[in-house]
């Protein structure tokens, strides 16, 4: 009687448990990188120390930075072990292994794994956001409110193309194209546009809040230390949006009531100029402005 075919081309019985090393081997290496990147990479990630908010930001992306990194590990492991061990050799017939299908432990594994880190993470997230205020628009009426906010000193941010106008309530209304905030303070941000919509990105505060007409978008950052920080629009707003930034700074609390002197001295003969009802003397301290028709949007 003639030999199977199926028979002779049949692959040599193994009995290596290839599960029991990769397992090995992904342990070891996660239990060598998880520590080098959350000690290492983690501090690395944007945007920063600059605030309480970016720090808390940071550190969010350190956690889960340094939870990923297991399964990356796995993934590594996996790969590089198959590649060395079922690599086929010259000369060699690549032959299929036997099939893996409905282990029900593999599927029972993955769905608890995957189900863990999932909401762990929708729950640390929900957590961190809510602690400091994070640092992101939420709307007129926020639901994360710092300690101490009715006590935030307010700045407004009026986003028009293509810049940035910084109004300071408690300093008579006063304007500046320039935003500088004193150090070690609750600071909060009422941003809004007079035209198209915007994003007020304050990138080493942490801080990034759509401006759209006729919203008064409210942020909170506590500043730290002396900073000189970025500001950008991030949100697509016309031609020249990617001309739309320029520098802040967080200043010790003495050179930012210099600095506040001197540009009320400067800016004094200059009055606010928007949408203000001519018959009413103006509403420097509006919260937020609609499009006019005579406007750059209209």
């Amino acid at each position: 009687m003639a030999a199977n075919p199926d028979a002779a081309q049949a692959p040599p019985s193994d009995s290596t448990n290839h599960g029991v090393r990769v397992v090995v081997a992904w342990l070891v290496l996660s239990a060598i990188a998880t520590p080098l990147v959350a000690i290492y990479v983690g501090p690395l990630i944007p945007p920063g120390n600059g605030s309480v908010e970016a720090q808390g930001q940071t550190f969010s992306n350190q956690v889960m930075t340094s939870f990923v990194t297991p399964v990356l590990c796995l993934m590594a492991v996996f790969f590089a072990y198959g590649l060395i061990k079922f690599h086929a050799r010259r000369n060699e017939a690549v032959l299929d292994g036997p099939p893996l299908r409905n282990d029900a432990r593999v599927q029972l594994l993955w769905i608890v794994i995957t189900s863990v880190m999932v909401l762990f993470l929708a729950g640390f997230g929900t957590y961190e956001l809510l602690k400091d205020g994070a640092g992101g628009g939420q709307g007129p009426n926020p639901i994360a409110l710092p300690a101490g906010h009715k006590t935030a000193y307010p700045v407004q941010v009026i986003a028009q193309q293509w810049q940035f106008t910084y109004r300071y309530p408690a300093l008579g209304g006063m304007e500046s194209n320039q935003l500088v905030l004193p150090e070690n303070r609750l600071v909060v941000f009422h941003v809004t546009s007079l035209d198209a919509v915007h994003s007020f990105w304050a990138y080493q505060l942490g801080v990034k809040a759509d401006a759209n007409p006729g919203v008064d978008n409210v942020a909170y950052v506590t500043t730290k230390g002396p900073l000189v920080f970025n500001v950008r629009c991030a949100e697509l707003c016309g031609l020249w949006h990617g001309y739309m930034f320029n520098n802040g700074f967080v200043v010790p609390p003495a050179r930012f009531a210099r600095w506040a002197a001197h540009a009320q001295a400067l800016y004094a003969s200059i009055k606010p100029y928007v949408n203000r009802p001519a018959d009413k003397g103006g509403a420097p301290l509006a919260r937020s402005y609609l499009p006019q028709p005579t406007g750059r949007a209209g």
